[in-house]
């Protein structure tokens, strides 16, 4: 499989594919592909159907098999970025809700639980996110744009809530109180710190869609 992200702000990935390879999409986020592409829509299995569901994906899959040398197009539902993620053995990646987009055959989608309350309850993305695991590449959806960092063992990096997109999962994730009664009340930088500890590779993005939403609430006119 070769690919291409075009676009700018509202980004598309084109994947090129020979006969016989397979692309999966958890919701319909195909925009456009070539005559050739055979869709087939599976479930599988009722625990792996809720399982999607609560991680933020549809509880169906699309697979699109190429019969032939065949193309496929799969948009992004924000303003931000398409980013190709390599996963393997010992590569697997935890990212936000509803950040999967598209993939090779051999990755698997699952749940990540946090297994800290604190970090379930005050992270920005629940109890659950999403987990990458198996083979192959996947494209998932950053929220604006990206800052990439790679942490050494035992080094942290403190980030505002929702702004992390993902990370591997050697990394750790918790939840710490802002210090200071008057940092908490006038601060205006919210009750609680992410705090992501190393080793492993972490991405951050620059405009999360709960910030955006909560910013143009105000000018939404509410009616009488």
């Amino acid at each position: 499989m070769r690919y291409e992200i075009k676009g700018g702000s509202f980004p598309v990935v084109v994947c090129q594919l020979q006969d016989g390879e397979s692309m999966i999409t958890e919701k319909g986020s195909m925009v456009w592909m070539s005559p050739n592409m055979e869709m087939d829509t599976r479930g599988g299995g009722l625990g792996k159907m809720f399982s999607k569901a609560f991680s933020g994906e549809s509880m169906f899959q699309n697979i699109y098999t190429a019969r032939g040398d065949g193309m496929i197009a799969f948009g992004s539902s924000f303003p931000g970025r398409i980013l190709p993620v390599e996963v393997g053995l010992g590569r697997e990646m935890i990212m936000q809700k509803s950040a999967f987009l598209a993939s090779e055959a051999g990755v698997e989608l699952s749940i990540a639980f946090h297994k800290k309350l604190g970090a379930g309850f005050f992270g920005g993305e629940g109890f659950i996110m999403q987990r990458l695991s198996g083979a192959g590449l996947a494209f998932v959806e950053i929220d604006g744009d990206l800052v990439e960092y790679d942490l050494a063992p035992g080094q942290q990096i403190l980030v505002d809530t929702g702004y992390v997109a993902g990370y591997e999962s050697t990394v750790t994730m918790d939840i710490r109180q802002v210090p200071g009664l008057k940092n908490k009340l006038v601060g205006g930088e919210g009750l609680f710190h992410t705090y992501l500890t190393g080793p492993g590779r972490v991405i951050l993005q620059t405009m999360p869609i709960s910030h955006m939403a909560s910013a143009l609430s105000g000018y939404i006119p509410t009616g009488n």
